[in-house]
């Protein structure tokens, strides 16, 4: 999820090309909905969002006890965002521009740090 179109539309064919189903929001709230109907594998979330922030998305999805991966992209370039992160949990944090190879890694070990295969195990 991020709320710059160009953004979704590169992740969205980024991720469809490494064969992974993929469901694009441009806001933590659409997204958090979204969850009532389909639990994602992992999920790609944009700090900085109008409305819910990534950090805000993450603690709702801890508070449902959801088992959701996150990988979470900043375009940020703010120091303190680090500390922030490992504050609240982050285990992966990508700034932009990031490679697609950074970015398919980070989602490859979030999933294994939750035990989940591709095909959803």
């Amino acid at each position: 999820m991020d709320d710059e179109l160009p953004v979704r539309v590169m992740l969205g064919r980024l991720l469809r090309l490494a064969e992974y189903r993929v469901r694009e929001y441009a806001t933590g709230e659409e997204f958090l909905v979204s969850l009532s109907a389909h639990l994602p594998l992992c999920a790609i979330v944009d700090l900085h969002m109008p409305g819910l922030s990534g950090f805000e998305v993450q603690s709702c999805i801890r508070a449902a006890n959801l088992q959701v991966p996150v990988v979470f992209i900043t375009g940020s370039d703010d120091a303190a965002l680090e500390r922030t992160a490992r504050e609240a949990g982050v285990r992966n944090l990508l700034r932009k521009p990031f490679s697609s190879d950074e970015l398919l890694e980070a989602i490859g070990g979030a999933i294994g740090s939750f035990g989940r295969t591709r095909m959803g195990g």
